[in-house]
C-alpha cells in the first residue's frame, strides 16, 4: 500500500457509501494515475438519480506486452468490495510501480454491474446474473431441473417467510445434503426469470461492453492475466482463489503457477463455487483470441452460505413486490449488503491485503511470461 496513507484512512478512502460515491473516486484515482479513461453508459438511472457507466482505466507503460485486468461489480452490490480492492491499487505506489518496472499494463473495469452496484442487487436490471450470462443463446442452455424444483420454495408468496416454508427447505436439504442445495441453486437457471441466479435469454447490455473493452482495449496484448473480485462465499474475510478458465491443463497449471497450488478448481476438487458455465470471465476467449489466457476469481466470504441465499431469495420476492412498506424494503437491501459487503476493519484489512497479494502475484507472473 501506499506509504503516505495510513490503514485507517486507507479503509475509509477505498470502501464507498454508495456506486455514486465509488465511481467518483475511481474516475479521480485513475486521473491521478495518468489512466486512459473510457466510460460507457447504461441507459437506466441509479438509485440516486444518478447516470450509470461502467468505468474503464487502462495505465500502460511503453512497450507492454502484458496485461493484468481487475475487474469489480460483475455482481453488483460486491463493487463495494471490488472497487475498493481497485481504488487500492491506484494508491499503491508500490505496485504500480513494479508494473511499470515489468512493462506490465493495467485494465481496471470498474463496476461490470452499475446498476446492481447502484440499486444494491447482486444481478442486473433485468435480474440476469452476468456471471451466469456468457452463454451461446443460439444453442440449448444447461439445464437445472432441481432448481426449478426448489423455486416455489426459494420465492415464496410471503417476506419474510413463514416458519413451514423454511422447514421445506431445511428438509430439502437433510434429506439432499449441502453441497446438493448449493449447486441447485446456484449454479445457474435458465427458466424462471423472476429467480435466483437467472443466466438470462440474451447476452446483457453489460456483458456486451465487457466484450468490447477485451477487444479493443486487451487483444493486442500476447499475456492476459485477470482477476474478477467477488463477495459472498466461503469463511469471513477469506479470499478463495478460483480457477475461471477453461478445462485446458495448461491454464491451470499456469494459474497454480502464479497464484500457488491452494487455487480451488470447481471442476476438478472442492470450492466454495458450484461448477458455473456462462461466467463472465470466458466472454476473453472470443475477444482475445490470441492470447495466453489466465484467468481467476478472488471470492472473500462474508456470512454462511444460507444466509446469503436468503438475502437473494428477499430481493427476488422485493422485485415481485414495488409495492412493500418502504420500511421492509429498506431491511431487505440491509440484509443484502451485509450478506456481500463486511463493515468492519479487520473485513475490509483481510481483503486489501488479500487482494494486493493476488495482484502482486499476477504481475509477477505476467512479467515471468515466456516471449
Amino acid at each position: 500500500m501506499a506509504a503516505s496513507l495510513a490503514i485507517p484512512a486507507l479503509l475509509a478512502h477505498c470502501f464507498s457509501a454508495s456506486y455514486a460515491q465509488a465511481r467518483e473516486r475511481f474516475l479521480a484515482a485513475a486521473q491521478a494515475a495518468g489512466a486512459e479513461l473510457q466510460s460507457f453508459g447504461l441507459e437506466v438511472p441509479g438509485a440516486q438519480g444518478e447516470a450509470l457507466a461502467t468505468d474503464v482505466a487502462l495505465i500502460r507503460p511503453a512497450g507492454a506486452r502484458s496485461v493484468l485486468i481487475v475487474s469489480s461489480a460483475t455482481h453488483g452490490i460486491e463493487g463495494f468490495c471490488g472497487s475498493a480492492c481497485q481504488l487500492a491499487l491506484l494508491a499503491d505506489a508500490g505496485l504500480l510501480a513494479q508494473a511499470a518496472r515489468t512493462g506490465v499494463a493495467l485494465l481496471l473495469v470498474h463496476a461490470v454491474n452499475p446498476y446492481g452496484f447502484s440499486w444494491t442487487s447482486r444481478t442486473n436490471e433485468d435480474n440476469v446474473d452476468l456471471n451466469r450470462n456468457a452463454q451461446d443463446f443460439a444453442a440449448a442452455l444447461p439445464a437445472n431441473p432441481d432448481y426449478a424444483a426448489l423455486h416455489p420454495l426459494l420465492v415464496p408468496a410471503v417476506w419474510p417467510p413463514d416458519d413451514a416454508n423454511r422447514r421445506a427447505i431445511a428438509d430439502h436439504i437433510a434429506r439432499h445434503g449441502s453441497t446438493h442445495y448449493r449447486d441447485a441453486v446456484s449454479k445457474g437457471q435458465y427458466t424462471h426469470p423472476d429467480g435466483l441466479f437467472f443466466g438470462g435469454s440474451a447476452h446483457s447490455a453489460s456483458l456486451r461492453t465487457l466484450a468490447h473493452v477485451l477487444r479493443t482495449q486487451a487483444a493486442d496484448f500476447a499475456d492476459i492475466g485477470w482477476i474478477d473480485i467477488h463477495t459472498g462465499l466461503g469463511p469471513c474475510g477469506h479470499g478463495e482463489k478460483i480457477f475461471a478458465g477453461r478445462r485446458d491443463a495448461d491454464e491451470i497449471a499456469r494459474a497454480k503457477q502464479w497464484w500457488g497450488n491452494d487455487i480451488a478448481v470447481p471442476f476438478a476438487g472442492p470450492s466454495t463455487s458450484a461448477d458455473i458455465t456462462g461466467h463472465l470471465a470466458s466472454t476473453i476467449y472470443r475477444a482475445c483470441p490470441g492470447a495466453r489466457r489466465t484467468l481467476m476469481a478472488l471470492e472473500f466470504g462474508t456470512v454462511p452460505f444460507e444466509e446469503m441465499v436468503d438475502a437473494l431469495r428477499g430481493e427476488a420476492w422485493l422485485r415481485l413486490h414495488p409495492e412493500a412498506p418502504q420500511d421492509l424494503a429498506l431491511r431487505i437491501r440491509g440484509t443484502l449488503r451485509d450478506a456481500f459487503c463486511g463493515d468492519t476493519a479487520a473485513w475490509q484489512g483481510m481483503v486489501l491485503g488479500q487482494s494486493r497479494l493476488a495482484i502482486l502475484q499476477a504481475l509477477l507472473g505476467l512479467a515471468s511470461a515466456p516471449a
